[in-house]
């Protein structure tokens, strides 16, 4: 490998730990890792915590169509440098926040952030490192998401064991955010556009009904992780029957805990070398669904909450990486549209889950809301036939290419 391309493995790879650490850290997850401590300093009801969060997966959403069109004009740099100024802007306003929609607007633009600050590095590494080390250096990237939400939960844990404010928690992610923006800044200094990317603009591309299982899973896995990131600590610091920790540290753990199983996402695409992926979908689906109803069921135990957030963190990295190379497979010459197209179905999910799901925890109770929101995953699961969970899209299918 030339001098250039180890100098663009190790510094994407760096730039994009940082970014993912941030934008899917404690900007993503903040809120719902927060959530006790918010719903005591605002008076917020069930209803309006399930709406703040669906009001920042909808910055999500648009913070993904924005990036796609300033990736394709303006190269990664523009998109990725947004996204983090946005997490720094988002989390110091909501840091700062005196009223509701004050911490409305701080919610919604560190939300936005990892819409923005993903999917531009798979276009950069895929133009600036050579085959046999991009699989090395997105996996590095992609770890900064798990080794982001532990992070929050171990400051968030030190907030209590200290007995400070949850505003200086709030504080210090913005300062983190402020240094991953500097970082990316130098890293990115060079980093030009791509002179093809038009051809990346083709949305019609995504209109295979080869994707169609696809986009359903990536739809399920965002609702149903959106509602447990929103709902599943607060309900655990209501139940509790733990004398052993204070119940405001009790969210703390269970991002802990979800961060370190996240981890072995890394082994994601060996595992579907060893099993295939119509097994390993029915797999990740099926800890989904089990950690929801651990959540209903178990939420006052010690084996009920490392249960649900740990296999929730199996979930949610392990499905991220899912998407992210099935993605890549079923159309190559398009790797951050497709990607963004799925993760466009897993914002979708991810605005309507915590709205529907607060909406129906005030009607039905809690516990018939996690169950139902368990039967998701546990029939997409049973229903995707293993014929249509494809990596390739058959030649011999009209197929067109950019």
């Amino acid at each position: 490998m030339s001098g250039g391309r180890v100098s663009f493995f190790t510094s994407l790879s760096a730039a994009g730990f940082a970014a993912t650490a941030i934008s899917y850290g404690p900007a993503r997850m903040g809120f719902g890792l927060f959530a006790f401590e918010f719903r005591d300093a605002f008076d917020l009801s069930t209803s309006q915590i399930g709406l703040i969060s669906s009001l920042g997966f909808l910055g999500f959403f648009l913070g993904l169509l924005a990036a796609q069109e300033t990736l394709t004009r303006f190269g990664p740099k523009t998109p990725i440098l947004t996204g983090l100024f946005a997490a720094t802007l988002g989390l110091g306003i909501a840091a700062l926040a005196t009223g509701l929609w004050v911490l409305c607007l701080g919610i919604f633009l560190a939300m936005s952030s990892a819409g923005f600050a993903w999917t531009p590095f798979n276009d950069a590494v895929h133009r600036k490192v050579i085959d046999p080390w991009r699989p090395t250096s997105l996996s590095a990237i992609s770890s900064g998401t798990a080794a982001g939400i532990a992070g929050a939960g171990l400051a968030a844990f030190v907030m209590v064991a200290t007995d400070f404010s949850w505003r200086i928690a709030w504080g210090i992610f913005a300062a983190a955010s402020a240094l991953a923006l500097v970082g990316n800044w130098a890293a990115m200094r060079d980093m030009d556009r791509d002179p093809d990317s038009e051809r990346g603009r083709n949305w019609r591309l995504m209109l295979h009904v080869a994707a169609i299982p696809l986009f359903v899973v990536g739809f399920v896995y965002g609702t149903t992780s959106s509602i447990f990131i929103s709902f599943a600590a607060d309900r655990m610091v209501e139940q509790s029957s733990l004398n052993s920790v204070p119940k405001r540290a009790i969210p703390a753990l269970v991002y802990i805990v979800l961060g370190i199983f996240g981890l072995a996402g890394l082994a994601t695409q060996s595992l579907k070398q060893a099993i295939g992926l119509p097994l390993l979908l029915r797999l990740v689906l099926g800890t989904g669904a089990a950690s929801l109803a651990f959540v209903a069921l178990l939420p006052q135990s010690w084996a009920g909450i490392v249960a649900a957030a740990g296999l929730q963190g199996l979930h949610i990295m392990m499905t991220s990486a899912i998407l992210a190379f099935w993605s890549d497979r079923l159309f190559p010459t398009v790797p951050s549209l497709s990607f963004t197209a799925a993760l466009l179905a897993t914002a979708a999910g991810s605005i309507l889950g915590p709205a529907l799901a607060g909406l129906a925890s005030g009607a039905v109770g809690p516990v018939v809301m996690f169950l139902g929101a368990a039967l998701l995953p546990a029939a997409t699961a049973l229903l995707i036939p293993s014929a249509y969970a494809s990596e390739i899209i058959p030649a011999a299918s009209g197929e067109t290419t950019p």
